[in-house]
């Protein structure tokens, strides 16, 4: 008789175990997590100076630190002599001959046409005084020969001041051009280079860490510090696969942790597509060993914090926190 009364108060217990075993948990374990920007300069150069330390709040904008700038300020500064230079061969290039020049030409072809005039007015007594037989017709000749000179020197000077006046040929003055281009992006260039020994915080944040000191050498792209924006601050919990199909991205959850007041209202982010066995750092006897998907929740800005990345996190439905 006893034997048969206990079968079922066995039954029964399995039951309510079961039924227990499947009802959803108080709340999921995780953890807060964040995603660190990790700033460094594109050159390596000695750390001149670092304007923050751990732990400190910077602003958007707020220097973090500075390499020695003393090759890329010269470097700049032969830059900027280059394209002065450029820039004035290319504006020579639009100009004639400057006007002490021009005058001088201008002397010169007065002078050819005065001396034309004289070999004009002698051809023409030349040729009178052979008409008379007082000279031969080689004196002709030659008075011809002499205006003959005088002209085509007067055209020679008259084209020589002509050109004077006249800029550069159009390929010169386009190859001058392109000289002073090129050196002016030679001077970006340096001005660039110049600017990236000067690293700046890209948002607001929290210097996490630094990784090197004044006055030693830091090699190109190796971070200098890590900050931590509170917009990249965000809790990663795990859900049961028996339960995440319940969640969604935009769901409202409340974050719970020892020491941060009241709970903090966070939006489901991000679920992935693949399940996993609980990672071991998240130390709860009741999900141990059990297939689980990754939930990621962003806190509220003003909230986010409050929150220590590898903080243990409790997480639950906003409905259920009411």
């Amino acid at each position: 008789m006893r034997s048969g009364a206990a079968r079922p108060s066995a039954i029964a217990l399995l039951v309510l175990l079961a039924a227990c075993g499947a009802s959803e948990p108080a709340a999921w374990s995780g953890y807060a997590e964040g995603d660190y920007v990790y700033v460094a300069a594109p050159l390596g150069g000695t750390l001149a100076t670092l304007d923050v330390q751990a732990g400190q709040e910077v602003t958007r904008g707020a220097t973090l630190f500075t390499l020695d700038p003393e090759a890329e300020r010269a470097a700049s500064e032969e830059a900027r002599s280059r394209l002065a230079a450029a820039q004035a061969e290319a504006a020579d290039t639009t100009k004639g001959r400057r006007p002490d020049e021009l005058a001088i030409t201008a002397e010169q072809l007065a002078q050819a046409r005065a001396q034309a005039a004289l070999a004009r007015s002698d051809l023409a007594r030349q040729r009178d005084l052979v008409a008379q037989g007082f000279v031969s017709q080689a004196r002709l000749d030659d008075a011809r020969a002499t205006l003959a000179q005088a002209d085509a020197r007067v055209a020679e000077l008259s084209a020589t001041l002509r050109v004077g006046r006249l800029p550069a040929r159009e390929d010169a003055r386009s190859a001058a051009l392109a000289q002073a281009e090129a050196a002016r992006q030679a001077l970006r260039q340096s001005a660039w280079r110049e600017q990236q020994k000067r690293q700046s915080a890209p948002a607001d944040a929290r210097v996490a860490d630094t990784f090197f000191r004044a006055g030693e050498y830091v090699p190109a792209g190796q971070p200098v510090l890590a900050l931590l924006p509170p917009a990249q601050v965000k809790a990663r919990f795990f859900v049961p696969e028996a339960q995440i199909a319940t969640l969604q991205p935009g769901q409202a959850v409340t974050l719970h942790c020892d020491g941060c007041g009241t709970p903090i209202a966070a939006r489901i982010t991000r679920i992935a597509t693949q399940a996993e066995y609980t990672p071991p750092v998240i130390y709860s006897n009741a999900q141990r060993s059990k297939l689980v998907f990754l939930v990621e929740a962003q806190p509220d800005a003003k909230d986010a914090p409050r929150l220590r990345p590898g903080q243990p996190l409790d997480v639950r439905r906003a409905e259920a926190a009411r």
